[in-house]
């Protein structure tokens, strides 16, 4: 009797650790059926980060930081002041360039008064032409009748003289009062376009004038879309060339995922299908997204040095293609992603 009560409690010391094994075993064989399954009827991909759209900020002017109002990671709203370049060169160019504005328009009231009193001038020459022109037809008849006259023997060889020598004066007088005339347009088609050369310098200067108030406007720097600032790279007294990227806005209102798939992958995913995100930082998060578009190049075709049989640059490996997904209810989790964040993606298989 003692026997047999010695024997069970080793009996139940052997069995203990067989049912602990099953257990474990189950356990295990059921996790690895249900990913088995999961996998079988998904399809997966770490391969993937969230995206938004970063903004530059560049200057478009040269010269010297005056002011910054913003700081590192800071939020921004639009239009919001970033700031200043020092602007003192480009009034007092400003400045100048009104001034000689000014001096232009002067010129052309200068070119005004010369051409209306070059048109005078012309008037008076035609009228002296006009007057020359009667006294002319005057002294022809005077020259005929003493003609006449002379070979009656009625008046002297002077007279006859004097009359030749008014109609040679009248000739002579008409002949220099239309070269005048003629003088007088010449003088009037060069001051006519000199009054449109200092118009047109006048309006070159008017431009010039705008575009340098342009230069200006561009010396306060503003913010042109809400966001956070990344990493600024300049500081207040740095001398900067136009076109010097100076900050970088990460544009909150806009993201999305960018999941790169293998080729082999792609049979199973359509435009339109509604998919799941795992984002590393927020493991416990449910995020849903739906595939907007797929590209039509895969992801090599965009590098540097993209694929090439024909150059020998080529060594076949599976191909991995973007697909661009939208997040649903993106502003519930706008204020906890982040751009380049790492995603799990996975997409159901229909």
């Amino acid at each position: 009797m003692n026997a047999e009560l010695e024997n069970e409690p080793k009996k139940s010391k052997k069995i203990l650790p067989r049912i602990i094994i099953s257990v474990v075993v189950i356990i295990g064989l059921i996790f690895l059926v249900k990913e088995v399954w999961y996998a079988i009827h998904h399809e997966e991909t770490d391969n993937a980060q969230i995206e938004m759209r970063l903004v530059p900020i560049i200057s478009r002017v040269t010269g010297y930081v005056d002011k910054i109002y913003a700081d590192d990671y800071s939020t921004v709203t639009k239009g919001q002041l970033l700031m200043v370049v020092d602007s003192s060169e480009f009034v007092l160019q400003l400045e100048e360039m009104q001034a000689d504005y000014t001096q232009s328009r002067s010129d052309i009231d200068n070119a005004r008064a010369a051409l209306v009193n070059a048109e005078a001038a012309l008037a008076a020459s035609k009228g002296n032409v006009e007057v020359t022109r009667l006294r002319l037809a005057k002294s022809v008849n005077d020259l005929k009748r003493d003609k006449s006259l002379s070979e009656g023997n009625a008046i002297t060889q002077k007279q006859l003289d004097d009359s030749q020598s008014a109609f040679d004066i009248m000739s002579k007088q008409l002949e220099t009062g239309q070269m005048d005339v003629r003088v007088s347009e010449t003088r009037l088609t060069v001051l006519s376009s000199l009054v449109k050369k200092a118009q047109a310098q006048t309006e070159i200067k008017k431009v010039r004038i705008e575009q340098q108030k342009l230069k200006l406007s561009y010396c306060r720097i503003y913010a042109i879309a809400d966001g956070k600032l990344g990493k600024r790279n300049i500081d207040e007294g740095q001398f900067i060339q136009a076109g010097t990227p100076l900050f970088s806005i990460v544009n909150t209102n806009s993201q999305w995922v960018v999941a790169n798939f293998k080729e082999s992958q792609l049979k199973n995913i359509h435009v339109g299908g509604i998919v799941h995100l795992k984002i590393d930082g927020y493991p416990k998060l449910d995020v849903q997204g739906k595939i907007i578009s797929l590209s039509d190049a895969t992801g090599a075709k965009f590098s540097l040095l993209p694929p090439d049989n024909a150059t020998g640059n080529f060594v076949k490996v599976t191909q991995r293609v973007p697909v661009r997904i939208e997040i649903l209810e993106e502003k519930k989790f706008k204020d906890i992603l982040r751009a380049g964040m790492s995603v799990v993606v996975s997409v159901p298989i229909q």
